[in-house]
């Protein structure tokens, strides 16, 4: 039986190299994978997932409006998927995440999405919120503190290096701009109040 699986971090915890392996696993035995990546995530490339340690693979592109279980219904009535990856998931909607578990339940495929849990204020994103909610099976992947501890938490950065504490929740940057912290790190911080 299908399930909906959400894998979840801060920044560079591997989940993209993790999905990657994932996928690259089920199509070694010949099975079906469908790739999927947030669209205003072009860092690599459009429709492209890629890893901090170069491994890369092709991807179909989702954005506020794309219906993934259309989507995924209609491919999987072309040619069966075996199984459906996110990446970028926190950039998914509430009714998107509903819409995979339709995927898992309806079409018995068993959907695996990566992202972040929360933004740069301690906040969690909204596919985050309901793959929480919602997801059959939760996994986190860990990342360090540059201290040393668990990094749970995800700080945007200036070009000085000094913590942003205000702005949009959606702002696409990678090292240059972000730097995984542990809570307490995390707090002295973002959260001086």
């Amino acid at each position: 039986m299908a399930q909906l699986y959400f894998y979840y971090s801060a920044m560079n915890a591997g989940k993209s190299t993790s999905l990657l392996q994932s996928a690259y696993n089920y199509t070694e035995r010949g099975m079906r994978t469908c790739i999927f990546t947030a669209a205003l995530d072009d860092r690599y490339g459009q429709g492209k997932v890629s890893s901090r340690i170069g491994l890369q693979a092709d991807a179909q592109l989702f954005d506020s409006q794309t219906n993934m279980f259309t989507v995924l219904h209609e491919m999987h009535s072309s040619a069966p998927v075996d199984c459906v990856f996110i990446d970028e998931a926190q950039f998914l909607t509430k009714q998107q995440v509903r819409q995979l578990t339709d995927v898992v339940d309806d079409l018995n495929i068993p959907v695996l999405a990566y992202g972040l849990r929360t933004d740069f204020m301690g906040e969690t994103f909204e596919g985050s919120h309901h793959l929480l909610a919602w997801a059959d099976k939760l996994f986190e992947l860990k990342t360090v503190c540059h201290c040393g501890r668990k990094a749970n938490f995800v700080a945007r950065l200036d070009q000085n290096g000094k913590a942003i504490t205000d702005g949009q929740q959606i702002e696409i940057g990678g090292n240059e701009r972000y730097e995984s912290l542990c809570r307490s790190h995390f707090k002295s911080l973002v959260w001086k109040d």
